[in-house]
């Protein structure tokens, strides 16, 4: 993967590898992301991806740099599920720029020192330029009945100019007594996101709480995912039918399933009320025996065997449900099975939701008594039929009684899978009968090997908006907070004096802003629209006519929504458009939370590899003596 990177022992490796590493994924930046091949030389397997993060996991990573990284990124993408690229790009470009540091001869604690400092700069350019949800994107009027760019939530009649509305956002920042969310340290979250901060009666009308445009703040935080972003505003469509108060959303990101249907055409995607379970042909023919009846439902947190322990209510990470194929003891066995099926008569439980896996010889007696068991279900799904049922999930079939089983759940037969050409038989939805607002999508490809990319691009987008919700505020994106860093940096740069507490303190700053500065272009460069050295040129032209104001670095965000050549034309104040220009957003959190990663990760390294004499081998001649190939 690395054969080609060269290594010098001069300098310090470990920085050398993670900016080698970092390189590998610099095309799966910026909205324009295309479908790679990673294919494996011994077994002859491929895996298709579009993201950094399944890049990483499916190299071989065996050098400790390269295992930082990927733990490093995990730990990301678990939490965020969006930013990776831009975590392991800054490591690599800020690797850079420390080995640039290190030949000028600034020591270790010098180059920690002016970094951390730059890092709290960029942290409070985030602070001062966030711009709050509160009424993004609305105005206000009599009537709601027009859509916004297609994602279907209703508007004011009256136009929406986005780009406009977003500066007086941003410029009103500071006069207004707008206080972003505190992205320096700990940020402390009052209220669950399903609720909204009460509001003292006696108000007036300008104090009233604004409407939330869920449509417009997922247009901002599409990225180039449209279908998959239209896909999560369905969903807060659904999940909002009886949300009443327009000032806080309803999506809720933990009642939301996908299900991928390989065979079928990608505009076949779709969002449905409900769960949505695939079905053998031997569990088709009880679930439409039970199809538009009232059903009793058993919740199960574990596995449906009688040798399922319990592991503590401490899960370990990374855990994976494994079917075993060992022959277990017949009688035992068997004893366990007649007691659990007698059971399951005596509540008359037509329908079994768990959350691990099942005994296939369970699986098989219960459907011979019309009761249907499915695998595999989300703890957040038992949790809406526990509430909307009356249920009570339990981790042992034995423990069920009377008062645990719920009722009223619901199955409908979805479609028929016959045609497809997969292993199921049937689509079902089971609902619990009320507006729990359980959401499935549906995800399809005629493709198997693309279902994973787009399935990570859907919660990716999902989770954009989810943090942008609970944020209560978005950066303005399309490269704008990185140029105001890039000159807030730079400023700080000119501001050094002689005889300072750190006199490398400006070289450090305007080499970080460099890293920021390429990748700004190595976005540009991704959308196929500009030359790597073009968009450096259109950059170092912008800095320089740059004047503080956001509006001068907001025309950065119109070249990824223009399919233009290599044109200035985006520089210029006027440009005829066809339709009112949509803005971009990025995630105040998530960004916030990669670029911090991405300077630890840099400084771990950094300190590691300091503490590490790596000697130059002197049997070595010519020009390979200092150079190692990975």
């Amino acid at each position: 993967m690395l054969g080609s990177t060269v290594i010098n022992h001069q300098q310090h490796v470990g920085l050398q590898k993670l900016a080698a590493l970092a390189g590998v994924t610099h095309s799966y930046l910026g909205p324009d992301k295309n479908l790679k091949f990673i294919q494996d030389d011994t077994s002859g397997g491929s895996a298709l991806v579009c993201s950094c993060f399944r890049v990483l996991e499916n190299l071989e990573l065996t050098c400790a740099v390269g295992q930082l990284v990927y733990e490093t990124v995990q730990a990301h993408q678990k939490v965020y599920n969006t930013g990776s690229g831009c975590l392991l790009f800054l490591a690599g470009a800020w690797s850079r720029a420390v080995l640039e540091c290190l030949q000028r001869g600034i020591s270790v604690s010098h180059i920690i020192s002016a970094m951390s400092e730059g890092m709290d700069i960029c942290l409070d350019v985030f602070r001062k330029y966030s711009i709050s949800t509160d009424g993004l994107g609305v105005v206000q009027s009599e009537s709601w009945t027009e859509t916004s760019h297609g994602f279907g939530l209703q508007l004011s009649k009256k136009p929406i100019k986005a780009v406009s509305q977003a500066m007086d956002h941003l410029q009103g920042t500071g006069n207004a007594g707008h206080k972003p969310p505190n992205t320096g340290g700990q940020r402390k979250i009052k209220l669950s996101r399903h609720f909204c901060e009460a509001k003292s009666r006696n108000v007036s009308a300008a104090s009233q709480p604004k409407p939330l445009n869920v449509a417009h703040i997922a247009e901002g935080l599409t990225h180039g995912c449209v279908s998959a972003m239209k896909l999560v505003v369905e969903i807060n469509q659904i999940q909002s039918k009886n949300h009443r108060n327009i000032s806080c959303s309803a999506f809720d990101i933990i009642k939301v399933v996908t299900c991928v249907l390989p065979g079928l055409p990608e505009d076949q995607s779709c969002v449905l009320p409900g769960c949505i379970v695939l079905l053998s042909a031997e569990q088709a023919l009880v679930a439409h025996d039970l199809q538009e009846q009232h059903l009793k439902v058993a919740l199960i947190n574990g596995d449906l065997s009688d040798s399922f322990c319990h592991l503590g209510f401490r899960r370990p990470a990374g855990m994976q449900h494994v079917k075993s194929k060992m022959p277990l003891s017949s009688s035992k066995e068997e004893e366990w099975m007649v007691t659990v099926l007698a059971l399951l008569l005596k509540l008359e439980v037509n329908l079994i939701l768990i959350s691990g896996l099942a005994n296939q010889k369970m699986i098989q007696r219960c459907c011979r008594h019309r009761i249907l068991v499915v695998e595999r279900v989300k703890a957040s799904v038992l949790k809406a039929f526990a509430d909307d049922s009356g249920g009570v999930p339990v981790t042992y079939v034995t423990q069920l009684n009377k008062q645990c089983v719920g009722t009223q759940a619901k199955i409908l037969i979805w479609r028929d899978l016959g045609s497809t050409g997969t292993e199921f038989s049937t689509a079902v939805n089971i609902s619990s009968g009320a507006n729990s607002g359980l959401a499935t999508v549906i995800l399809t490809s005629c493709v198997h090997g693309k279902l994973q990319a787009l399935e990570d691009q859907f919660w990716s987008c999902a989770y954009r908006l989810h943090h942008a919700l609970i944020d209560k505020s978005v950066l303005p994106g399309g490269g704008v907070i990185e140029m105001l860093c890039i000159h807030h940096l730079q400023k700080q740069a000119g501001q050094c004096t002689e005889g300072a507490a750190n006199p490398y303190r400006g070289v450090v700053l305007c080499l970080m802003a460099d890293g920021l500065i390429d990748y700004i272009t190595t976005v540009m460069f991704n959308t196929g629209r500009l030359s790597k050295v073009k968009a450096r040129t259109l950059v170092s032209q912008q800095l320089q006519d740059f004047n503080g104001h956001v509006g001068t670095a907001a025309k950065f965000s119109q070249l990824f929504l223009d399919s233009g050549t290599e044109d200035t034309a985006f520089i210029s104040t006027v440009k005829p458009v066809r339709a009112p220009p949509m803005t971009i957003y990025d995630n105040v959190s998530v960004k916030q939370e990669a670029w911090r990663k991405a300077l630890d990760l840099v400084f771990l390294v950094l300190q590691t590899d300091a503490e590490i004499i790596t000697g130059i081998d002197q049997r070595t001649d010519g020009a390979k003596e200092n150079l190692m190939l990975l």
